[in-house]
């Protein structure tokens, strides 16, 4: 078998060659600068929008997280306090641990212009909202004040020295009478000033109210009257439903001209509204002239004596429809009232007896307590 031999390709069996590949140019318009500058802007914005989101899940994050608070906390914000103040405040208290979430906060929810000064009371674990709110509302702490009923202004001027929540100096002592006995809410650094105007004013609208609604037979002819008379009151009993027969009692004399007779005006004539009188009233006492002694005057006193709640001022207005004219303690806290001497003769008797029991000193009065109207006269 003889071997073949394979054919020789020719030109038109043979594959054509290779082209060479073509070189892509490169648009004139990918090089120009605008383009160039939009694509680098895109690509920022795309960072910015990555970061930015990432930044406000953080901040809402942490502006809802619970804060570091361990305890209740009062901090004072003061009133010259910018946003940024108030922030480092913030921080410095422990009532938050990231200022720039709370600056942040406080700008994107335009609060920044809102937030008010005071003394503000943050909860345990206080978040930033809870925070940022808090100080948007301006509900401050606040504190009362209670001035009881039959103090002398200069009493009055004494305790509120005492209150550390207020500020300021207190010029001059009011005008014995003028002031309202009450509870009163204020807020740190109220001025002391300020709250004894509260006191003058609440006292003259009472008083105008009061005078409004008296009896028309009253032997009063001023509010003024009104207020002496009531401050006495206030003074000669504790018992709150015998102060419309009290003051009947000393209704009652004004109107038959007779001295008034009351215990508290001797002490007050003694001491003049600048504190307790620390013995107790003697003889001599009761019998020593001073324009307030209403054992010795025949009429109102010049003044008031200290300053009636509105209780005794309206039980002054209105008094119980009786005749008595004496009255004398009990030994139960209240008064024994009569309206003939006789009778009055015989309750203090029966108080004398109780001093004796108790151990009492027959020929003084425990200055301060409630007085005892006609036992050591003679009419």
């Amino acid at each position: 078998m003889t071997d073949q031999i394979p054919p020789t390709p020719t030109p038109a069996s043979a594959p054509p060659p290779a082209k060479p590949a073509e070189k892509r140019r490169t648009s004139r318009h990918a090089h120009h600068p605008v383009i160039v500058a939009g694509s680098a802007f895109f690509t920022l914005l795309l960072i910015a929008i990555v970061l930015g989101g990432g930044a406000l899940w953080y901040g809402k994050s942490r502006y809802y997280a619970p804060g570091p608070l361990a305890e209740d906390k009062a901090v004072v914000v003061p009133n010259d306090y910018g946003v940024m103040d108030i922030a480092d405040l913030l921080v410095k208290q422990g009532v938050i641990d990231d200022k720039w979430v709370f600056v942040g906060a406080a700008v994107g929810t335009r609060a920044s212009g809102k937030l008010k000064a005071g003394e503000y009371a943050f909860a345990k674990g206080a978040s930033i909202q809870q925070a940022l709110g808090t100080l948007v509302s301006g509900k401050v702490i606040e504190y009362t004040v209670t001035i009881p009923e039959g103090l002398t202004s200069d009493q009055i001027v004494e305790r509120l020295t005492e209150v550390a929540e207020l500020s300021g100096a207190i010029r001059q002592v009011p005008r014995e009478g003028s002031l309202m006995p009450d509870t009163y809410k204020i807020t740190r650094g109220t001025t002391r000033e300020d709250l004894l105007r509260r006191m003058m004013r609440t006292q003259d609208a009472t008083l105008k109210e009061v005078w409004a609604k008296r009896d028309p037979d009253l032997p009063l002819k001023t509010p003024e009257e009104l207020v002496i008379l009531a401050s006495i009151v206030e003074k000669e009993t504790g018992v709150a439903e015998e102060r419309p027969q009290v003051a009947a009692v000393f209704l009652n004399r004004l109107n038959k001209k007779m001295r008034l007779q009351s215990d508290p005006t001797i002490i007050y004539g003694l001491v003049r509204g600048k504190g307790r009188l620390e013995r107790p009233l003697t003889r001599t006492d009761i019998s020593t002239p001073t324009p307030f002694n209403t054992y010795t005057i025949p009429a109102l006193p010049p003044g008031p004596i200290g300053n009636p709640g509105r209780a005794s001022l309206e039980a002054t207005a209105k008094p119980a429809k009786t005749k008595n004219v004496y009255f004398v303690a009990d030994g139960s806290g209240g008064h024994a009232f009569a309206e003939t001497l006789e009778q009055h003769n015989r309750n203090v008797a029966r108080w004398r007896q109780i001093e004796r029991d108790r151990k009492i000193d027959p020929t003084a009065q425990p200055a301060g307590t409630s007085g005892t109207t006609g036992a050591t006269a003679i009419d």
